[in-house]
């Protein structure tokens, strides 16, 4: 149990991280760690009229490939069903702007990639 909350709140700051470099960009931070049933999105946010679904990853090397080989294609879907629940229970239109973005952290740089997937 101590080893999950230790790694519970090392996550924590690096989704502060995320949300400041995300803040500084202009971006309007609606939500943080939106959990149901299908899963998790760890960053909502606001660009303009666009909705971002962001994932944070942090990888202290790029050893076994970095924070961008963290989020394959199961992970994408997760993430896209999670933002279906988001619209539904905000009644947010389908036809809306959104995109998935990623926050890559990797040892000490951080990397903000829009429209990571579709």
């Amino acid at each position: 149990m101590y080893q999950k909350i230790n790694k519970r709140h090392l996550g924590n700051s690096y989704e502060d991280l995320a949300c400041e470099r995300l803040e500084a960009e202009g971006l309007v931070i609606l939500a943080r760690n939106y959990r149901v049933k299908a899963g998790e999105i760890d960053i909502i946010a606001k660009d303009g009229e666009e909705l971002v679904f962001a994932e944070v990853k942090y990888r202290a090397s790029d050893r076994y490939g970095g924070a961008s080989y963290a989020i394959g294609p199961r992970k994408q879907n997760t993430i896209r069903r999670v933002a279906q629940w988001y619209m539904k229970e905000f009644h947010i239109s389908f036809d809306s702007f959104c995109r998935f973005d990623a926050v890559l952290i990797d040892g000490e740089e951080i990397t903000h990639i829009r429209n990571a997937w579709q």
